[in-house]
C-alpha cells in the first residue's frame, strides 16, 4: 500500500513536471522613447532569446515618437528574419506609434494597438538640422513611402494607407487603423491581447507557426546594463551636457596643469559625447556655432573687451546649442530650459573659475627672489658702492648700480644675486 502511494505521487510529480514544459512561453519587451542604435540592439537580443527558448510570440510594446531611419531598418529587418512571431503593441492608453514606430507597426507579423493611441505620421525628416533642396526631399521621401509599401505589402497590410503616413503625415486612431487594414488588433491590456492572438496563423521566416497563447509563462526581457547605458547616452540632453562637461574639463586642466581630475573627467565625457555624436544628428553649424562662442568668452578673460566679446560669446553659445541636433523633428531636440541654464552656467564659468585662474597666473609673485625685487628698503649703512639695507624683517648686504647712497635714505630693490641685493636711491621718497 505504501508503495503504491510512492508510485502514485512519482506519477503525479511526472505528470506536473511535464504540464510545464509544455506550458507555452511568450516573451514580452518595451520600447520607450526614440528609436536609437540602443533599442534597435536590444530588439536583436530579444528575438534571439525567444528564438532559443522555442516562443510562441514576442510581444514588442511600444510608446515613440519615431527616431533614426538606421535603427528603424535594423528593426525591421530583425522582424522579417525571426522565426518567432512578432507581435507589435502600441500600448499604454495614450501612447502613439508615431514616424518610424509605424514603419515598425506596420513590419510586424501582428500589430495590435490599446484604446486611446495613435499610429502614424511618418513622413521623413533630413538629419543634420539643414533643410534639403526639394529634389532630395522628394528623394527622401520617394524612398520612405517605397519602402512602407513594400512592408505593408508583406505584411498583407493597406499599402495606400502606408504610403499616405509618409506622403502626407496621417495619423489614425486605434479604430481607424483597426477599420483600414493597418493593424489586426484592438486590445484592452496584454491579458486580452493575450487571448486574441491564440490560435491566430502566421508566416515567419521560414515556417507557419500558429500562435498558443493560452495560460502562456509571460516573460519580461528587460535592456540590459549596456542597453541602458547606451540608451541614455543617445538621449540628445544627455549628449549636448557630455560636450560642455569635456570642454569645461580640458579647458580647467589646461589653466590648472597637474590638477589631474578635471582632465580625467573631462576626456571620458569627450569620449562619450564623441560616441553620442556618431548616432545623433548633429548640426555642423551648431558645434561650430558653441566652440566660437567659448572662444569668445575665453577671449574675453585674457583681452577684456568691456563685456562684448562675453555678450557675442553667451548669443553664439545659446544659437549653437538651440541647433545642435534636428530642430524640425521633436525626437531629437534639446530642451530650451536646458540650454539657458547651461548658458548661464557656463557664462559664471568663464567669468569665475578661469577668470581665477588666469587672474592667479597674471599676480605679481610677493614671495621668494621675484617677491623682493620692486620692494622699497632702508639703507642702515652708507651704500658706496657696497652697505647694508633692512627688507623683509633681516638685513642684507646689498650694492648700489647708481649714485651713492647714504644711512638712512631709502633704496627701490633692482635684482638679486645670490644673497646681495642690487639696489637704487629711491626716487621718490614720501612715496
Amino acid at each position: 500500500m505504501r508503495l503504491m502511494k510512492l508510485v502514485l505521487a512519482f506519477l503525479l510529480i511526472l505528470l506536473c513536471a511535464s504540464a510545464l514544459a509544455q506550458q507555452p512561453v511568450v516573451y514580452t519587451m518595451q520600447i520607450e522613447g526614440p528609436i536609437e542604435p540602443a533599442v534597435a540592439l536590444y530588439v536583436h537580443r530579444s528575438i534571439q532569446i525567444a528564438e532559443r527558448n522555442d516562443a510562441q510570440a514576442l510581444i514588442v510594446l511600444i510608446d515613440t515618437p519615431g527616431g533614426l531611419g538606421d535603427s528603424m531598418d535594423s528593426i525591421t529587418k530583425d522582424f522579417f528574419a525571426s522565426d518567432v512571431p512578432i507581435v507589435v503593441y502600441v500600448w499604454p492608453r495614450g501612447a502613439k506609434a508615431a514616424s518610424a514606430g509605424a514603419i515598425i507597426a506596420l513590419a510586424a507579423n501582428i500589430a495590435a494597438m490599446s484604446p486611446a493611441t495613435n499610429i502614424g505620421a511618418a513622413h521623413p525628416v533630413a538629419i543634420g538640422g539643414e533643410q534639403p533642396d526639394q529634389v532630395m526631399s522628394k528623394k527622401l521621401e520617394n524612398d520612405a513611402a517605397a519602402s512602407a509599401r513594400k512592408i505593408a505589402k508583406e505584411r498583407g497590410r493597406n499599402v495606400q494607407v502606408a504610403e499616405d503616413f509618409v506622403r502626407k503625415s496621417v495619423s489614425l486612431t486605434q479604430d481607424e487603423a483597426k477599420k483600414q487594414n493597418v493593424i489586426d488588433i484592438i486590445a484592452d491590456d496584454q491579458k486580452d491581447l493575450l487571448q486574441q492572438i491564440n490560435g491566430r496563423k502566421v508566416q515567419t521566416a521560414n515556417r507557419v507557426v500558429i500562435i498558443n497563447s493560452r495560460n502562456a509563462d509571460v516573460r519580461t526581457i528587460a535592456p540590459s546594463l549596456r542597453e541602458r547605458f547606451l540608451h541614455v547616452v543617445g538621449n540628445p540632453n544627455v549628449a549636448y551636457i557630455l560636450m560642455l562637461i569635456a570642454i569645461y574639463g580640458i579647458i580647467f586642466e589646461l589653466q590648472n596643469p597637474g590638477s589631474v581630475f578635471p582632465g580625467v573627467v573631462g576626456g571620458i565625457a569627450l569620449i562619450l559625447a564623441l560616441f553620442s555624436f556618431a548616432v545623433l544628428p548633429v548640426n555642423l553649424a551648431g558645434v561650430l556655432l558653441i566652440v566660437l562662442g567659448i572662444a569668445l568668452l575665453v577671449t574675453d578673460v585674457f583681452l577684456p573687451g568691456h563685456g562684448i566679446l562675453t555678450v557675442g560669446g553667451l548669443i553664439a553659445f545659446v544659437i549653437g546649442s538651440l541647433i545642435l541636433f534636428e530642430t524640425r523633428s521633436p525626437v531629437f531636440r534639446i530642451s530650451v530650459t536646458l540650454v539657458i541654464t547651461m548658458a548661464a552656467v557656463t557664462g559664471a564659468f568663464f567669468l569665475f573659475a578661469v577668470g581665477a585662474g588666469i587672474g592667479a597666473q597674471r599676480a605679481k609673485v610677493v614671495t621668494g627672489k621675484e617677491g623682493m625685487i620692486g620692494q622699497v628698503a632702508e639703507a642702515r649703512t652708507d651704500i658706496a658702492p657696497k652697505g647694508k639695507v633692512f627688507a623683509e624683517g633681516s638685513w642684507w648686504n646689498a650694492v648700489t648700480e647708481g649714485e651713492p647712497i647714504k644711512k638712512g635714505e631709502l633704496v627701490c630693490i633692482t635684482g638679486m644675486d645670490k644673497l646681495l641685493l642690487r639696489v637704487k636711491k629711491q626716487e621718490n621718497p614720501k612715496a
